[in-house]
């Protein structure tokens, strides 16, 4: 299934991902059960040219961590080791950075908790288990061989739109009274067509 699922991710963030982060969006996107999500731009190893992924991220110690879900052959992470200079995107704010890849056993559960943490629901149903309730020893299990790298950046803070903020809530609850609101004009504009047509019904000649 891997393959599959790599070229649907790629797809998905090609189109959509990278699209509504850029247009500002990812304040509206990140919720605790969709995920939270940061562009991070890397300098391809043998194009030069600077290319864009989407990813689930969590903050612990001031840095940003993001999984490298497709192990070794991420292609995000193979530019990082070419070229650790990167610029990551989070909601509201760039920064640049230097990532590097975490290898110390400490830094790396508080790190892979935040990161999958941040990735909501779609991350704990991939590694089946609860990142904020399991035990160390499950985590480790669940992530071995998913490499995780830590991006240092000057003036990285939590704000509400970062995982474990509230910001989302009252933008989803404008979103959701949107949607009310057409749909009530849809189920009004429904009724009144409705209406005129048995009116225009009630005036057509009678045979007997």
């Amino acid at each position: 299934m891997l393959p599959g699922m790599h070229r649907w991710f790629l797809w998905l963030n090609r189109w959509v991902g990278v699209p509504l982060i850029r247009a500002g969006l990812s304040p509206a996107w990140g919720t605790p059960y969709g995920g939270y999500f940061v562009l991070l731009r890397t300098r391809g190893r043998t194009s030069g040219k600077m290319r864009e992924a989407p990813l689930g991220y969590g903050l612990a110690d001031g840095n940003v961590y993001v999984m490298a879900g497709f192990g070794r052959r991420t292609q995000w992470l193979r530019n990082i080791e070419v070229d650790p200079n990167v610029e990551v995107i989070l909601p509201g704010r760039a920064r640049r950075g230097l990532a590097e890849e975490v290898t110390d056993p400490a830094e790396r559960l508080r790190g892979m908790r935040a990161a999958t943490i941040g990735c909501g629901l779609v991350g704990a149903a991939t590694l089946r288990l609860d990142p904020r309730r399991a035990s160390d020893q499950a985590l480790l299990r669940a992530t071995d061989g998913i490499p995780l790298v830590r991006i240092r950046a000057s003036g990285v803070a939590a704000g509400p739109w970062d995982p474990g903020g509230w910001g989302w809530i009252p933008v989803h609850l404008v979103a959701a009274w949107m949607a009310w609101r057409w749909w009530i004009r849809r189920q009004g504009g429904s009724a009144g067509a409705g209406m005129r047509r048995g009116a225009g019904r009630d005036l057509r000649p009678v045979d007997r």
